[in-house]
Order: structure tokens, then sequence, then C-alpha cells
């Protein structure tokens, strides 16, 4: 079997989503905590975005998601809800009082794209990527780089602990597996968003070239977290409304007036760029049915 057929095999877009997938956030950064019958998964995060893109893969799996500032500035916390869908997961993953990879775990794209929405990177130039790992999880690194290297291809295990993934080739591979990326993530925060390179060296598309073509630019609604202080409501990402900057009033409004029980500019977390490409707004995991 090829290459190709493999990875497409093991992509993130060729199996239905399941609360399992919430292993590639045990095997980095992420923790779980069990309560009764139920359990919860938690992760801290370095980027607004990657609160949107969790919460979109968490609603994709039927599971309820909240979110907090996290102590560190810029950081934010972000935890599905208890729910006996994670039980099992918790079981796997529990040894004693802290987390243990559990014998035989392997890799797939979709428990490979929540792991590097939460926690991974590209190097400004496209050719290398680093998957962080939690900071107190040294035993988890070796059973992280077998199992990355049996999936997508070879890896190293550096400092932090992370797995840093060295070569354009092998940046792409990742790519393939990780799916196309967030609606959310900035340019340059995933996989295959760097220039090609030809074989000749020379970029595929350079900064001339695509100056002199023109760039369709759509506007499209943005999400935003809810507010910290409905941690335990089950409401996650509404959308934010109509930008009056852009002449965007709702029905019923004055333009220039703020809506009652809308917050003011600098309250709460900071509204991500526009991006083309965002979904509507996230449902919780009531509107949907489980894996």
């Amino acid at each position: 079997m090829s290459l190709n057929r493999q990875l497409a095999m093991f992509s993130a877009e060729s199996a239905r989503p399941s609360a399992y997938d919430l292993a590639g956030l045990l095997i980095g950064p992420g923790q779980v905590t069990r309560m009764g019958g139920t359990a919860r998964v938690s992760v801290v995060v370095d980027a607004a975005w990657r609160v949107h893109a969790l919460a979109a893969e968490f609603t994709a799996r039927g599971l309820e998601t909240s979110w907090e500032p996290a102590a560190v500035d810029g950081h934010f916390g972000v935890r599905t809800a208890y729910t006996g869908m994670l039980a099992p997961l918790a079981e796997a993953w529990t040894r004693g009082s802290g987390k243990r990879p559990p014998a035989g775990f392997a890799l797939d794209g979709a428990r490979l794209r929540l792991w590097f929405a939460a926690a991974g990177s590209v190097d400004p130039e496209g050719d290398g990527a680093v998957l962080r790992l939690g900071a107190n999880d040294e035993h988890c690194a070796a059973t992280g780089l077998r199992a990355f290297t049996a999936l997508a291809c070879m890896a190293e295990l550096g400092r932090g602990p992370v797995l840093r993934i060295a070569g354009r080739r092998r940046v792409t591979r990742l790519r393939e597996l990780v799916g196309e990326r967030p609606a959310m993530a900035p340019l340059g925060a995933w996989p295959g968003d760097q220039p090609l390179v030809s074989e000749t060296g020379l970029e595929a598309d350079s900064a001339e070239q695509a100056g002199s073509r023109p760039v369709r630019t759509v506007r499209t609604s943005r999400m935003r977290p809810v507010a910290a202080g409905q941690l335990d409501t089950g409401q996650v990402l509404p959308a934010v409304p109509p930008d009056p900057a852009h002449g965007e009033v709702p029905p019923g409004e004055v333009a220039g007036q703020t809506p009652p029980g809308e917050p003011e500019a600098g309250q709460g977390l900071p509204d991500l760029p526009d991006q083309a490409g965002t979904t509507g707004p996230v449902r919780t995991g009531n509107d949907l049915t489980g894996p």
C-alpha cells in the first residue's frame, strides 16, 4: 500500500469524530479529571484561536465546552463538561493520582489534529514543526514519540518536552494527517500555510506574483468565548454581533449605540481578526448526538 493511501486512511477526515479522540490532548499537555461516573478533559492554551478551534472539535463530538483566563497572561484554560462519554477515556489514562498513557497507545489523524490545535506550532519558514507536551509529562514523551513516528514520520524529542519535526516533506505529511486549518487559526499557524518551494528552490508563489493577481476578500462572522462567569452553563462561543464599523447594525438598534447587555470594548477576550472561512455559531453538546 502506498504512503499516500496510508495517510488518507489515518487522516483527521477519514473517521467519524469520537470522544476517544481527546486522547490526543492527553498525550500532549491535556489533563483528565474524574468525578463519580463522569470525567472531563482540560488543557491550557496560549492563544485565543485555539479556544475556538478546540470548542469546534469538542462540539463535533457532542461535548460541551467552557473556558477561562489562565494564570499565565495571554493563556486560556479550555475544558469539557463532566460527562459519562469521557469516563472510559479517563479510566484508561489514570494511574493513581496522575495520567499515564495506556499500553498500546496509538495516534491517528483526529487525535493528532486535537494535539496540534492545542499545542502545535510551525516554524516561520514552514520547514519544521513542534508538538508540545505537558511541562511535567516527561513520562509521556517516549510513548508520544513512538506513536507519532509510527503514524507520520520521524521526529525528535526536545526540551520542554516537545516533539520536533524537521524538514518540509515531514511537515507536509503532518498537514495531510491533521487536515484543513481551523477557521479561526491565523495564517501561518497550521502546517501547509507556508508557500510551497519547487525543486529549483524557488517559491511557487512569490510576493510579486501574488501582488499581480486580484484577491477577493470575504467578510464573515466571528466567534468569541462566552464570559468567564458562565463556565458551568454549557454555553459556548456565541456568534459575534454585526460590526457597526462596517455599517452592520442589528435590526431595532441605532448605529453607534451599544446594545443592552453587551460588554464595552476592552472587556473579556479581544475579538479575533476577521478571517475568511469562519464558521457560524457553535452549538452545545445537547444539540448533537454522541459518537
